[in-house]
């Protein structure tokens, strides 16, 4: 079927662009030296695409998507084995904000602002055709209009959206987590309360939905906290707007009754670092220790005086599937004097075990390997 919002025109821009275009600058040497990593991993560039966010790898045809918070997807390929992408091709633009993507069973899932799609992406021929749309009824509204989509273990698309205001009452679907059958049927709210989540995953052992949510601005340097949320069932309230995050309430709900039995978060991050995509590692590449553990992107501060975030956490879990603390993995996007080269969005994870984490500032894709030291 024919998609409104794409034209020929626009379809026939999805050319070969070496190294991604010109629009994403080059990560010199020196500042990838800058990025420090536990013992034993190394850091290099994977790909160049400008505006990189969330990402979607493609086992059928060995592609990997990224999505953008304008209106450009795109594929990346390592056609040589290399572990360099030698080019980003550019799948089409008019999408309206392509942030969330998802692949499943050869479909590729997009989340743009206002609904979900999807396609069947052919290895030489990524570009939308006979494309499908699932859902049409997201909230259009601009702020926190990017998604975040996945899908889980149960076979259904799951599809973040966010609140749109910093803080303020909501309706419909507007802070909630959806979720919905792969032919868009069954479109149901699992999780509210939710104030900008742009990262979900589930833990492969136990099969439980974790995801990020960013606390609101306004209240200080160190409060609310970003979170790192467990949802045990659908239907759960993660508390916003009346806790602006953790258990910080809101300006203006104090006097208020707050949702009964609002969740509090799993893992408290730093204020404002905006945590945003998470990964559960589950291949062999890394230590024994990593499997099962999460990476968190945090994406950095940009309201607090001491700026804060720019870098991969870990949020490490005991045997008993029980999240015990965050700590540092990769860092070294924000100098000692606060200057930032690269502000990191997304995890996810190579066939070989290799991570990938895209950087919408520096416009690349990083990818992390282990080496026995």
């Amino acid at each position: 079927m024919r998609v409104p919002g794409f034209s020929a025109a626009l379809l026939l821009a999805a050319a070969l662009v070496a190294g991604a275009g010109g629009c994403a600058r080059a990560v010199t040497p020196a500042e990838l030296a800058r990025i420090s990593l536990p013992p034993g991993f190394s850091i290099s560039i994977y790909g160049e695409v400008p505006g990189a966010r969330s990402m979607a790898w493609a086992p059928e045809i060995s592609t990997l998507f990224v999505g953008t918070r304008g209106d450009t997807l795109y594929a990346v390929r390592d056609r040589d084995g290399d572990e360099r992408a030698e080019t980003a091709r550019v799948v089409g633009r008019g999408f309206n904000v392509p942030n969330g993507i998802a692949w499943h069973d050869g479909w590729l899932y997009v989340a743009e602002q206002n609904r979900v799609i999807r396609w069947r992406p052919m290895e030489d021929a990524p570009e939308p055709r006979d494309v499908q749309v699932l859902f049409d009824d997201l909230p259009d509204r601009s702020h926190h209009g990017w998604r975040y989509a996945t899908v889980g273990p149960d076979r259904r698309l799951y599809v973040a959206v966010g609140a749109p205001c910093n803080i303020c009452a909501v309706s419909g679907l507007e802070g909630t987590i959806v979720r919905m059958n792969l032919d868009g049927s069954g479109v149901e709210i699992f999780a509210r309360g939710i104030r900008n989540s742009v990262g979900i995953d589930f833990r492969p052992n136990d099969g439980l939905l974790y995801f990020t949510d960013n606390g609101g601005d306004g209240l200080g340097n160190d409060v609310p906290p970003d979170e790192f949320n467990r949802a045990d069932r659908a239907g759960l309230h993660f508390g916003y707007p009346h806790y602006a995050g953790g258990r910080a309430v809101s300006p203006g709900w104090a006097g208020r009754t707050p949702p009964p039995g609002a969740v509090f978060p799993a893992v408290s991050f730093g204020a404002h670092v905006a945590a945003l995509g998470v990964h559960f590692y589950r291949g062999g590449l890394f230590p024994v220790a990593y499997r099962n553990d999460a990476f968190v992107a945090q994406h950095g501060s940009w309201n607090r005086t001491v700026p804060d975030g720019y870098r991969v956490m870990r949020v490490r879990f005991d045997a008993a599937g029980r999240p015990l603390r965050a700590e540092p993995f990769a860092t070294g996007w924000l100098g000692a004097n606060g200057a930032t080269w690269g502000r990191p969005v997304d995890v996810k994870e190579l066939p070989d075990g290799a991570l990938l984490v895209s950087d919408d500032h520096a416009g690349v894709i990083y990818r992390i390997d282990y080496r026995i030291p």
